[in-house]
């Protein structure tokens, strides 16, 4: 069996260690071969997190061309289609994953797949709590899903996306996400010996809640800083406790404006952005992580953080909450449109009502399914599946 992937963005590390994974599988086997078409090397709202300037970034080792070496952006729709048609051609798969249905160039791909009896799987990271839904949109994805052989979804609610839309439950072929587990978690308990110093050097409280990602309107973070001024009212030990914003974005210069209204600058910090790798550092200076979004298709982020051991409080629009995050076990899940939920949840951890130290245990265990290697094999398991 000859296994041709196609995806976007090199950048992507989460994929890269999960492509690891597969080639590994694939290694040993003397049946199956595989190659992956990265697309594009990144794509520019992503740019300042590059890696090339570290020294001690992880590398994955898997078959993987680059087609071209700049921004997505910048790749025309006749020059992705031309060339991935052409390396198609080359390869004779037997079958084809494709990275999504909102790319023209993967679509004709598709279509010529099909034409030559080749088998497709396609990926879906898009819920139906994603935006407004309906109209010609979705009788296109329709048609499209028809002609797929199979589904790698990023979670539940994605696959349940697609069985609304008619794809029968047997197509789909995965219902998970991964980071490099392994690779964080090393990180964070290299830092952690160091928590008490690198926070008073950073000018952080002692306990922290913390936000990854970046600042724009959809990650719903004033809401966030609001809650966290609220729940500070309440409490008499409000000054153990302060939130990290990590990340860069429009929205900066707004979210500053925020945190001085509330007057809560003394115990909200801002951080830039960091390469992937580096993130689990400031996770060990914080104690819990809050994903507040109004829309997420799945949030990577909870990942790393419950590959660190930390809690989660997380919002139930995005895609992991229902897969990963037990709620009321290892972090709770609320309403993104109640502020009230979140600072209920928010004084829960501040006053000591809920066992931080467990919940994070439970965190590693919960997510420990949801690593490259268990991903790589249902990914393997489902190309067998369709192809025999």
């Amino acid at each position: 069996m000859r296994i041709l992937i196609v995806h976007n963005l090199l950048w992507a590390h989460y994929k890269s260690s999960v492509f690891q994974a597969l080639q590994q599988l694939v290694d040993q086997r003397d049946d199956v071969t595989i190659n992956v078409l990265q697309i594009a090397r990144n794509e520019r709202s992503r740019a300042g997190l590059e890696t090339s300037s570290y020294k001690s970034i992880p590398t994955y080792s898997y078959n993987y061309e680059l087609l071209f070496d700049r921004y997505v952006e910048e790749v025309g729709l006749r020059d992705r289609a031309q060339v991935l048609l052409k390396r198609a051609i080359a390869f004779r798969p037997d079958v084809i994953n494709l990275t999504g249905y909102y790319d023209p160039a993967q679509l004709l791909l598709l279509i010529w797949a099909k034409s030559k009896g080749i088998r497709v799987v396609m990926q879906n990271e898009s819920t139906a709590a994603d935006q407004q839904r309906g109209g010609w949109k979705e009788q296109l994805k329709r048609w499209v899903f028809r002609l797929c052989d199979g589904f790698f979804c990023f979670g539940s609610q994605a696959a349940d996306y697609l069985i609304q839309l008619g794809v029968p439950p047997a197509k789909i072929l995965l219902r998970k996400n991964a980071v490099d587990n392994n690779a964080l978690l090393a990180v964070y308990e290299r830092t952690l010996p160091n928590r008490a110093s690198q926070q008073q050097k950073a000018g952080l409280r002692p306990k922290n809640f913390i936000f990854v990602g970046r600042l724009i309107e959809i990650k719903n973070l004033p809401m966030l800083i609001t809650a966290f001024a609220e729940a500070g009212k309440r409490l008499i030990n409000r000054n153990d406790w302060g939130l990290i914003l990590l990340g860069d974005g429009v929205e900066h210069e707004n979210l500053i404006n925020h945190i001085q209204h509330l007057g809560v600058a003394d115990r909200v910090k801002l951080l830039p952005g960091r390469p992937w790798f580096r993130v689990p550092e400031v996770l060990a200076l914080s104690d819990v992580l809050v994903l507040p979004s109004h829309s997420e298709p799945w949030g990577l982020v909870v990942n790393e953080a419950m590959a660190c051991g930390l809690p989660v409080i997380v919002s139930e629009r995005c895609g992991c909450a229902v897969d990963i995050v037990h709620d009321g076990q290892n972090g709770f899940i609320f309403n993104p449109e109640q502020p009230a939920q979140l600072t209920y949840r928010l004084i829960q951890f501040m006053d000591g009502t809920v066992n931080t130290r467990l919940m994070g245990q439970l965190a590693k265990e919960f997510i420990a399914p949801y690593a490259p290697q268990a991903v790589a094999q249902e990914m393997l398991d489902g190309f067998i599946k369709i192809t025999k």
